[in-house]
């Protein structure tokens, strides 16, 4: 295998590419800086951890939430489209899938688990909770077109 030689980058420069242009805000960084809010949500923890308000991103968002035992979003909808990851713990997505009339009809339920992953169409009503008892659920959240009202 062939290894090219590249020079290393001088202090300015590494300096430069860690920071976003814009806001001065570190493009590598330790996800415990990040801060995190519950939105007056008792159990559950959302952080952005690359979003449009704060990174000027325009394709993509990508959160990581936690929800406690017992703990639930609201049946919603957006108009994008979302992709998750469950890191950990084990609940359950309520997913309507026809739903792009006013009324979305009755909803699938599907487990989730750590490792398993799905997707939320446009539109598509939904809701994800924590159905165990005793352990978080944490899940990785990929959307798309943001910024989004929920």
């Amino acid at each position: 295998m062939l290894l090219l030689e590249l020079p290393l980058p001088t202090t300015t420069a590494i300096k430069s590419c860690f920071l976003l242009q814009r806001k001065n805000i570190p493009r590598v960084r330790n996800l415990s800086d990040i801060p995190q809010d519950s939105y007056g949500r008792e159990g559950f923890m959302h952080m952005t951890v690359a979003g449009a308000a704060l990174h000027g991103m325009k394709e993509v968002e990508i959160w990581i939430q936690t929800f406690a035992p017992g703990s639930r979003t609201p049946i919603h909808r957006h108009s994008c489209e979302e992709v998750f990851l469950v890191m950990k713990g084990r609940g359950t997505l309520l997913l309507a899938a026809d739903s792009q009339k006013k009324y979305p009809g009755e909803p699938e339920e599907f487990a989730v688990f750590t490792n398993s992953t799905f997707t939320i169409p446009v539109n598509a009503a939904h809701q994800v909770w924590n159905s165990s008892p005793d352990e978080d659920l944490q899940v990785l959240v990929i959307i798309s077109r943001p910024p989004i009202k929920v």
